[in-house]
């Protein structure tokens, strides 16, 4: 499905990225770990179309990728990225609006009770359907998170990006956001990218590690080399597994 051919990005004389080759088929969960600041979200950012690669190619389904963010990839950021001067509902309903009423931001009769039941069904399955009037400064840091994959996933995205989107949340709340998104997963079949720090978090819900290194460091010269994916694992996990990483984890950490 997603297919990265050679691809380097970089800012100047700076080398974020080099030689990057992968290729992902559909429905893959990619969690992705390495040091700070060895070109993970830049990666997930070339994945987007905010960026584009200064050499090399990205293809999806054997054509290149666009170049602007459209609706077949979502994503979800660690900073809660909802409007905050909008209902749980209107943040949801205005994704299914905007393509269709650009200038009002708003459908009318039934095209608007049609997207939304959509946005109700979806605030149902992420668990936010009793806090629809309410705002984003009323729910706690999970319950934000669940209205931002809501957002995400109203749009019906085939690939889904995740930038650190659980580092800010206590260690309870994460569990159940882990839980809540191998759900999602496994009933949209959406690929997904996840950029993590923790280790455990990756091996949980991915199925497949991918490690981003610098191979080459020049002390002299540190911007002078980009990181590579070093290591590409797969995890003893699919989409029609059951939940939990107990298999997994022995297999990959063995490799």
């Amino acid at each position: 499905m997603i297919e990265i051919r050679n691809v380097w990005k970089e800012y100047g004389d700076q080398v974020v990225l080099e030689r990057v080759n992968l290729r992902i088929e559909d429905g893959e969960f990619c969690s992705m770990v390495g040091a700070s600041g060895c070109g993970k979200s830049t990666f997930l950012r070339l994945l987007l179309g905010q960026e584009r690669p200064t050499r090399g190619t990205i293809l999806l389904d054997g054509a290149p990728l666009p170049a602007e963010p459209d609706a077949h990839r979502g994503v979800v950021f660690q900073r809660y990225s909802v409007f905050p001067h909008l209902s749980v509902l209107r943040n949801v309903l205005l994704g299914l609006e905007l393509p269709h009423a650009r200038f009002t931001g708003r459908l009318f009769g039934s095209r608007r009770l049609i997207a939304r039941d959509e946005a109700v069904a979806m605030l149902t399955r992420v668990g936010l359907v009793d806090a629809l009037d309410k705002y984003p400064h009323q729910l706690s840091g999970g319950m934000q998170q669940r209205l931002a994959l809501a957002q995400a996933l109203v749009m019906k995205p085939r690939v889904l990006l995740l930038d650190e989107p659980f580092g800010a949340l206590d260690p309870g709340i994460r569990r159940d956001m882990h839980e809540l998104l191998l759900k999602l997963w496994h009933e949209t079949g959406l690929t997904i990218f996840m950029v993590t720090h923790d280790l455990k978090e990756g091996f949980t819900l991915g199925s497949r590690m991918l490690v981003f290194d610098k191979v080459r460091v020049d002390p002299q010269a540190p911007g002078a080399y980009g990181a590579r994916i070093t290591y590409n694992i797969p995890l003893e996990r699919n989409r029609d597994a059951q939940h939990g990483s107990a298999a997994a984890m022995p297999h990959a950490l063995a490799l």
